[in-house]
């Protein structure tokens, strides 16, 4: 079998990468066109009759105040949210990584959290945080402090940002793979040089995992900026059919973006805001991309192939 493909080698690259093309075009090239059509409209999702408004729901988005404010509010979010996922999944992989007794029940323990479906996670902490009956006021009464109301304006936000540390493990496990990448050599290296813990962790233990860090800070900033479910059920009475019942402070871009579409039918704005969004999220990646020449480590000189490349 293998021999026959290897006689049509571009029957067989046709063959495998087919799939996903189609997939591509079908599942996320057509509907970015056909989104951007109707950007430029006034379309309602239900009525024949639309027209074309040309850039006008642009014009209105840059002159929309709440949407600008859910923008910011949703940069805040990511810019708290993104440094504790990182920082917490990066203690427990160091945690883990060491010789402990029973070293596989941490890391059971550490990393189950994870699969825990987002739905039942936001019913969880809803419950957690309930004012009256919520484990954590509970705990916070014992140290005198009195009870909070989390699931409201300002706290809200606080506790969105809680409920998105849970599920660390995740990131814990590729984190523990960068760290057992590490050559001990260079660790031990260091040490014999009489570098301390803290100076071996930085000088040499950050840099070799800095291209981990790299795709985690990526993909962190990507879906952190696109957290839609968690405010919706975490703080809205009704779920996802009380949408208007989500507080100001976890009013988020994406949550704004659903409002426009499904509680005032406004379809055309809405495909306006998630482009303009797009384009943010992809100013951003590029944004990183061009910061990390300056702080990613690869062992690779990627330039000096470059070099050699065009030679």
């Amino acid at each position: 079998m293998a021999r026959k493909w290897s006689r049509y080698p571009k029957k067989a690259f046709y063959a495998f990468v087919g799939p996903w093309v189609i997939g591509f075009v079908l599942l996320t090239a057509l509907p970015m066109v056909f989104g951007l059509l109707v950007s430029l409209t006034n379309f309602d999702g239900s009525s024949p009759r639309f027209k074309w408004v040309g850039l006008d729901n642009y014009v209105e988005l840059f002159s929309d105040g709440e949407a600008w404010m859910a923008l910011l509010r949703t940069l805040l979010f990511t810019a708290i949210v993104v440094p504790l996922t990182i920082g917490g999944s990066l203690g427990l992989a160091m945690i883990i990584n060491r010789r402990l007794r029973a070293l596989g029940l941490w890391r059971t323990l550490f990393f189950l959290p994870s699969v825990v479906p987002v739905v039942a996670m936001a019913i969880m902490w809803k419950l957690v945080f309930n004012r009256d009956s919520g484990i954590l006021n509970a705990i916070l009464g014992v140290v005198g402090i009195q009870p909070i109301a989390w699931l409201l304006d300002p706290t809200a936000f606080y506790a969105l940002v809680i409920l998105m540390l849970w599920g660390l493990g995740a990131g814990m496990i590729i984190m523990l793979a960068a760290l057992q990448g590490v050559p001990a050599e260079l660790e031990e290296a260091a040490t014999i040089d009489g570098a301390g813990r803290w100076s071996v962790f930085r000088h040499v233990t950050v840099p070799m995992i800095s291209p981990i860090l790299f795709f985690q800070v990526i993909t962190g900033v990507i879906a952190a900026l696109q957290v839609f479910i968690q405010p919706l059920l975490l703080t809205s009475s009704a779920g996802i059919s009380k949408v208007s019942g989500v507080p100001d402070s976890n009013n988020l871009y994406m949550v704004q973006v659903y409002k426009e579409f499904f509680l005032s039918n406004r379809f055309g704005y809405g495909s306006a805001m998630l482009w303009v969004f797009f384009l943010i999220i992809l100013g951003l990646t590029l944004l990183f991309l061009r910061s990390s020449q300056s702080w990613v480590y690869y062992e690779v000189d990627t330039e000096a192939e470059k070099e050699g490349a065009t030679r």
